[in-house]
């Protein structure tokens, strides 16, 4: 797997955790992890952008990290299951890996700025 997608993967990843911790953090160690979250998130998505192109990485990270977010209020918050919610999320990773498979990653697509 390309690194630059790996960093991608992670930087979702910590998305969630930030996501959920926006609504539930309510005290000084709960909003410190948040923003560390934040900061990791954010910083993979922008070293992701700098060899990838900016608008797919943008794109798999939001989907990627809302489709956590919602499959996470489901299994730890109590988020009812709804057929309507699972379909979509369902097409929104399809569109995902939609994308991942016809952008071209061998080239550094971003270059210096």
């Amino acid at each position: 797997m390309n690194v630059e997608w790996a960093k991608v993967y992670v930087a979702a990843f910590f998305e969630v955790f930030w996501v959920i911790g926006l609504k539930h953090a309510d005290g000084f160690w709960p909003w410190s992890g948040t923003v560390v979250a934040i900061l990791i998130s954010f910083y993979l998505m922008i070293m992701a952008g700098r060899k990838l192109p900016v608008g797919t990485v943008y794109a798999v990270f939001v989907g990627m990290g809302t489709a956590g977010t919602v499959l996470s209020d489901i299994l730890f918050f109590g988020e009812p299951v709804e057929l309507s919610k699972l379909l979509l999320i369902g097409i929104l990773l399809a569109g995902v890996v939609g994308l991942k498979l016809v952008t071209d990653d061998n080239g550094e697509k971003g270059g210096e700025s």
